[in-house]
């Protein structure tokens, strides 16, 4: 009976994972933030009308939830994003939970279209960055990024507007420290009280190793 359960258990695990790969996934249940953990301030998190609202001080959500085990390491991540005057934000990806502070690990793919800091939506944050600004504060886009090997794609309402090879960047410092392409979970980041900013979906597609 033990080995029958184990077997059962076994083929339900696979079945999950290979379900998992090559299929869009829907990280945002619309309704909490269940799936989540929240860094610093959890109130910098809300959901309003079935969208996630980033408002207040700095504060970083990480995907904690069972798709891949929140590990990913080839895939796709595409969010709906809005953003309001002066707002920064940014997708944290091959990143893991930390209690407080600018994640350590994982690049930030920069949401900023009209903030100060001048590395705009698209950057990957300090490793290369994007002074074009591609969409309007109000507005309702795609931000769709692809990690491929060593190859971080960034793409904007369809456009590629990055692409940063990690092999071929010798320095690999950015202004935030060493990182690198590996594995991790996603974050999304609350910067600063002033910074309005909406996720409406976060989708992710696990690729082959």
């Amino acid at each position: 009976m033990k080995t029958l359960l184990t077997l059962c258990c076994l083929i339900a695990l696979t079945s999950s994972v290979s379900a998992q790969s090559g299929e869009w996934i829907e990280l945002f249940n619309g309704k909490n933030m269940d799936g989540w953990k929240i860094s610093e301030n959890s109130q910098s998190f809300q959901v309003e009308d079935g969208v996630i609202k980033v408002a207040g001080p700095r504060g970083h959500a990480f995907y904690n939830g069972e798709v891949a085990n929140h590990d990913f390491n080839n895939f796709e991540v595409i969010a709906e994003v809005k953003t309001m005057p002066g707002a920064n934000s940014g997708i944290f990806i091959h990143t893991q939970y930390q209690e407080d502070g600018w994640p350590n690990v994982g690049y930030e793919i920069q949401v900023n279209q009209s903030h100060g800091d001048w590395r705009k939506t698209g950057s990957v944050y300090s490793f290369q960055d994007v002074r074009d600004v591609y969409v309007e504060d109000g507005e309702w886009y795609t931000e769709h990024i692809i990690v491929q090997g060593d190859v971080v794609t960034v793409k904007i309402n369809g456009e590629t507007v990055n692409v940063y090879d990690q092999s071929k960047d010798e320095n690999r410092k950015g202004e935030l420290g060493t990182k690198k392409v590996d594995h991790g979970t996603i974050a999304l980041q609350a910067h600063d009280p002033k910074s309005v900013i909406y996720y409406k979906s976060v989708k992710v597609k696990v690729l082959p190793d």
